[in-house]
């Protein structure tokens, strides 16, 4: 896009206040996203839970001049306004007008689930043969729709876009903004169906989008699907792909054998193609690409050799430690200008003064010149200090880039230079083309390489919190526990993530856990629920707000700001005995507390208390009796107190379970990480951890024969034995061993047998013909982390806990 303030006025029927002749090429919504501030402008977008228009006052601290609002805020000064009546209908409209200006060939992609992979696909498939723009990422929503149609440039050919809904009327809105020259339905499911009475309703919405449509391909294994496009659209030219015989294109291939070739019959043809992966989805998705191309024009020749160059769509930045005190930043999965936008926008998260990027050749297609000249000016908004650029066609336009430049031919050239080895205590970003191997710089670079894991998906503790959040008021505040490192999942990376994100406060055990994440730059407010005497000192020296449970801490944490001349009011958190029996100020010591309190130097931030059974429906009673108890008391102690601190006493399960006893702040733990008791909130979480490893080696053991030490398990026939290099030294306790646990393979269920060894244990997996170096899970999904802790005789916040420093973590964001 490129447009002046006045023409963004003038096309969305809006009020410009200031410059009208700003040149506004990009348009943010999230402040946590703006990587640059040159000609880009701040939408503060209002719904009916939030405003954007809080977040003014930051977009204007990184730079923004030109603020897209429904309401001009007196005091921001030096803003160029755009005053407009809805700020998503701005958006929309604006969308709208900027695709009507282009005649480039359009493909719409909607469904419940594949959008986004079909889509990477069909990039992948055809941006050598056209000039293509696509959807960034799943950008597919009312907001994310006109956001994607804002990127299309004159030079496009093709565009690729995606749609989403999650309730009726949405795509009505949607198909007014962008009618797909070819429409693409892919499966449809239970994925954000919630909102919809029935699968048909589903059905009927989804389908709006291709009323003005040429072309709809679609999956016809639904029978709903199929009868009612096959009845209502068939004035236009359909074309139907999936597994059963009334289709068009049909999938006739052995599921179990990958050797054997997939057999596909397009009509009166028959493709074969050597695919590997034979689980229904991903041959699904890939009729679905085939369907497209062949209606794009491509000769079947060509279609299969592109099928066949298809490579895994990996979605992901994943954040490690490096040698040298570096932190890592791997996004060498894929390379487009959309990606690298994420990238930066990620980066931003991370408090390292210095800032390295590793960055190669793009694999565009046509019109790389162009490329190169917005890659420059992305890379010099982000300040880095020194580039390394991999390649011929980047090494040559290396006087577009600003800081210390170096240039490489080829990855290896680089690893050789040594010049790697000089980097200290800086964010390293690798971001780069496949072909280019990138990943052997991660390797080099990072600290712990070992091949068990423990992955932590950061965008999916964001997404359970907001599930938590649907639950609450606007205005009630998040306190996230990162105690004990985080729940086992890391320090200050869990915390620079949700600062990153605006968490009101967080929750510590211990001092020195709070002044570790001080050290790292955490500057969001720090509670420190036990305050042993001994660190009042480093409380008040990294400004961390300790847990007061009674007379005698409170008068020895007074001593401490007397002794370090503090002047004015120390905030403290006053904990009170509700019924859990731990710790706390007992109702007979309120006058006492009062009397104290009122010739201290401190200031009540919060009162609160623990509900010792929330996720316990045996005991409602009991907890009930515990909040009407926390409400009495603490109101007692605000009377006592004339003014109102915040209160907060509930914990993840209360959140779901006791919501109209949220106060003005809730605290979260396991429940950021998908763990509910409430069967019901748990269908909406995701699960953010994945403990992993592999296969070292696969043995075949005769009848009789003992595996491990103490011959605990001895073969009852002749089967296959897996070891797998995790052990108890990694958190794996011994009595899941001898048959009690299992891991998963390929999405399946194996036994661990004999004893846990220190560093490995052993995994019978029967006839199954898994190769060395196969992935092993030890949970995620399959088995849950809630069904191995149950296998442990234990919850999850043990397990967690329990897991070994030596594993390593990495860090995913999708």
């Amino acid at each position: 896009m490129n447009y002046t303030t006045g023409q963004l006025a003038e096309i969305t029927h809006s009020k410009v206040i200031g410059n009208e002749n700003l040149l506004v090429k990009n348009i943010e919504f999230d402040t946590r996203n703006i990587y640059s501030s040159t000609e880009t402008a701040f939408l503060a977008i209002s719904t009916t839970k939030n405003t954007g228009e809080k977040y003014i006052d930051l977009a204007a601290e990184k730079g923004i001049h030109i603020i897209i609002s429904e309401h001009e805020l007196p005091n921001v000064k030096d803003i160029t306004w755009i005053i407009v009546e809805n700020s998503i209908q701005f958006l929309q409209n604006l969308a709208k007008h900027h695709l009507e200006k282009f005649a480039l060939k359009t493909i719409g992609i909607t469904g419940s689930n594949g959008k986004t992979i079909v889509k990477e696909w069909l990039y992948q498939s055809v941006f050598e043969d056209f000039i293509t723009v696509k959807s960034p990422k799943s950008f597919n929503s009312q907001i994310g729709l006109p956001l994607s149609l804002l990127q299309i440039e004159e030079r496009h050919e093709l565009g690729i876009f995606e749609a989403g809904i999650s309730k009726p009327g949405e795509m009505q809105i949607l198909e007014n903004i962008f009618s797909p020259e070819i429409g693409v339905l892919t499966h449809i499911g239970a994925a954000h169906s919630a909102n919809f009475k029935s699968e048909i309703q589903l059905i009927n919405e989804k389908l709006i989008l291709f009323k003005n449509s040429k072309t709809i391909i679609f999956n016809g294994d639904n029978e709903s699907v199929f009868k009612k496009i096959t009845t209502e659209f068939s004035d236009k030219k359909l074309i139907s792909y999936g597994f059963k015989d009334h289709n068009d294109i049909i999938s006739k291939s052995s599921w179990s054998d990958k050797s054997a070739e997939v057999t596909l019959q397009y009509y009166d043809e028959t493709w074969t193609l050597p695919i590997r992966e034979r689980d229904e989805a991903t041959l699904s998705n890939a009729m679905c690409v085939i369907a497209v191309l062949k209606e794009l024009g491509f000769e079947k020749e060509k279609i299969e050799a592109k099928i066949n160059a298809l490579k895994s769509v990996e979605m992901r930045l994943e954040s490690v430690d490096g040698l040298r005190k570096n932190l890592l930043i791997n996004d060498s999965y894929n390379l487009d200008l959309d990606s690298l936008k994420i990238a930066f926008q990620f980066i931003k998260q991370y408090n390292k003064a210095r800032k390295t990027l590793i960055l190669t050749d793009f694999v565009e297609g046509k019109d790389s010149a162009k490329l190169y000249q917005k890659v420059s000016r992305l890379v010099n908004a982000q300040h880095f200090n020194t580039v390394f650029l991999i390649g011929e066609e980047i090494s040559a336009i290396q006087n577009f880039f600003d800081g210390e430049i170096f240039t490489f031919p080829t990855t290896t050239d680089l690893l050789e230079s040594g010049l790697l080895n000089q980097i200290e205590n800086e964010l390293i970003l690798l971001k780069g083309a496949r072909k280019f191997e990138i990943e052997k710089v991660k390797n080099h670079l990072e600290l712990q390489k070992h091949d068990t894991t423990l992955e932590i998906n950061l965008n999916s503790i964001l997404h359970n919190i907001n599930v938590h959040k649907a639950l609450l008021k606007p205005e009630t505040k998040i306190m996230a526990m990162v105690k004990a490192y985080s729940y086992g999942l890391g320090g200050y990376e869990i915390a620079e993530f949700l600062q990153h994100h605006h968490v009101d406060y967080l929750g510590v055990a211990y001092a020195d856990e709070g002044v570790d994440l001080r050290k790292n730059g955490i500057s969001t407010p720090i509670m420190v629920m036990n305050p042993e005497q001994h660190s009042y000192s480093s409380i008040v020296d990294f400004n961390l707000e300790p847990e007061i449970y009674s007379l005698r801490v409170l008068r020895m944490f007074n001593e401490q700001l007397l002794q370090k001349g503090i002047q004015g009011k120390y905030p403290i958190h006053l904990k009170i005995e509700t019924g859990m029996h731990r710790l706390g100020f007992k109702e007979e010591e309120f006058e006492e507390l009062f009397t104290e309190l009122l010739t201290m130097n401190v200031q009540v931030a919060s009162i609160f208390s623990h509900l010792s059974s929330a996720d316990d429906p045996n005991e409602k009673e009991y907890t009930f009796e515990q909040l009407a108890q926390f409400k009495y008391l603490s109101e007692k102690l605000i009377s006592g107190l004339h003014y109102r601190p915040m209160r907060h006493i509930l914990n993840s399960a209360g959140i779901v379970n006791y919501a109209d006893f949220q106060f003005d702040m809730v605290r979260i733990g396991i429940g950021m990480i998908g763990v509910s008791s409430n069967s019901e909130i748990k269908k909406h979480l995701q699960n953010a951890v994945t403990f992993k490893t592999v296969i070292s080696q696969i043995s075949e053991v005769k009848e009789g024969d003992s595996i491990g030490y103490n011959r605990k398990y001895r073969a009852k026939e002749t089967t296959r034995i897996a070891t797998i290099p995790v052990g108890y030294a990694d958190g794996i306790p011994r009595l899941i061993g001898n048959g009690v646990g299992k891991v998963g393979i390929k999405r399946k269920l194996f036994p661990i047998v004999g004893n846990i060894c220190m560093d490995m244990m052993m995994i019978n997996i029967g006839n199954s013909q898994f190769s060395e170096g196969e992935d092993v899970v030890i949970f995620n999904s399959n088995p849950s982390l809630e069904n191995f802790a149950k296998h442990c005789n234990t919850i999850p916040y043990e397990v967690l806990t329990s897991i070994s420093r030596r594993v390593k973590r990495i860090y995913i964001k999708n």
